[in-house]
């Protein structure tokens, strides 16, 4: 098994010497640590005298993805895909597609000494992106890039990509993996403790409701992106408008309502993932409106009737989901989301996604009437 290494005890020096195995297309001239991801460590290069300014180093977390070369073939067979897809893609939206950056042996990672997994991934310019939405223009894009990313991949058949995380968005499994952590928990108890217990409890009969619509036949197998939360947007700087989705890690099988659900419960809370003001975390209609609209903009033409039908479930379960993946990782002592700033950390995260939960069911309705509304105007 691949190890795992320290990188506090990385110099500069060490990390150049990790880019230069990469044909980055320049001299290097700085890296920096870059964005604020849970999984893996990321790094920003800089370069000269070559058309790209920036390439992204990358050490993947082999702890969490215990077969990363299967990551890799999954983003070469998208990207692949994808470009291809672009050339006959009628649309005036820029748009691009991060690509792999082969090693000077011409291979797509580098496994140092130590046994540690890199990989090199172009940079896109001139955009952003951010942790929390503030308007509904904003929003409309976040759901045009994912709406765009579905379309690009809507006809890659979804055996042609290999499962990453064997699991991931299974909710009765996670709800498995808390009742064993629970079962070895022996320390203190607190009132939030009490109620994410509680929270669980009065809502694990109800897990299953996405797996089980797939089972029926309902719901279809597609490929899903897996992570596409607003950070993983990225914006125009000069026009505001989405242009790539990015970190592919978990591209693989599984169904599109993953990324529904991902994708509004993250970015319609104002105050964030990370905030401690958990108490007031709220879920916004209005930009789930906007992201909605902008989804359906660009996926109407694949989606079907009981697509549209399971798409309040699939926001309060992806809410509902997290919250319990947070509340489990702090009963075994933060081992997955393992870059925690405090100890409870994770268990605060828990409660923002309890709380928003709480406030998708408050809202049940207006967001259902959100829905029939999209679908009749298409009618």
């Amino acid at each position: 098994m691949i190890k795992e290494i320290d990188l506090k005890s990385k110099t500069i020096d060490s990390l150049v010497a990790i880019a230069n195995q990469f044909n980055v297309p320049g001299q290097i001239t700085d890296i920096q640590g870059f964005g604020n991801g849970n999984i893996n460590d990321t790094f920003l290069v800089t370069l000269k005298n070559s058309t790209q300014k920036h390439v992204i180093l990358q050490r993947i977390n082999t702890h969490v993805f215990r077969q990363p070369e299967l990551v890799m073939q999954n983003m070469r067979v998208f990207t692949d895909h994808a470009t291809q897809r672009l050339h006959d893609w009628n649309s005036d939206r820029r748009w691009e597609i991060p690509s792999v950056i082969l090693t000077q042996d011409h291979r797509e990672y580098w496994v140092t000494a130590e046994g540690a997994f890199w990989r090199a991934i172009s940079f896109i310019e001139a955009a952003q992106s951010f942790d929390i939405i503030t308007d509904s223009d904003r929003a409309r894009e976040a759901g045009c890039a994912l709406g765009a990313f579905h379309n690009l991949i809507n006809d890659l058949p979804p055996e042609k990509l290999a499962v990453t995380l064997e699991g991931f968005h299974i909710t009765p499994r996670y709800l498995q993996q808390f009742d064993a952590a629970l079962a070895k928990y022996d320390k203190n108890t607190s009132p939030e403790i009490d109620f994410c217990l509680q929270f669980i409890q009065t809502r694990r009969n109800w897990v299953s409701v996405l797996e089980d619509a797939k089972a029926k036949g309902e719901l279809p197998l597609r490929l899903m992106h897996g992570d596409p939360k607003i950070n993983n947007v990225l914006f125009d700087n000069n026009t505001g408008r989405a242009v790539s989705v990015i970190d592919l890690d978990t591209l693989m099988p599984g169904l599109i309502h993953y990324d529904i659900g991902d994708c509004l419960r993250s970015s319609c809370n104002f105050l964030g993932e990370e905030t401690q003001q958990w108490q007031e975390v709220r879920f916004e209609t209005e930009f789930a409106q906007a992201i909605l609209q902008g989804y359906v903009s660009q996926a109407k033409d694949f989606l079907t009737e009981k697509d549209y039908e399971y798409i309040y479930d699939s926001i309060r379960l992806l809410a509902f989901e997290l919250g319990l993946r947070f509340f489990t990782d702090y009963l075994v002592g933060n081992v997955h989301f393992s870059k925690v700033k405090y100890v409870e950390h994770n268990l605060i995260r828990a409660l923002v996604q309890f709380q928003l939960t709480q406030s998708i069911e408050t809202q049940e309705s207006t967001i259902c009437a959100i829905v029939r509304d999209l679908k009749r105007d298409l009618q």
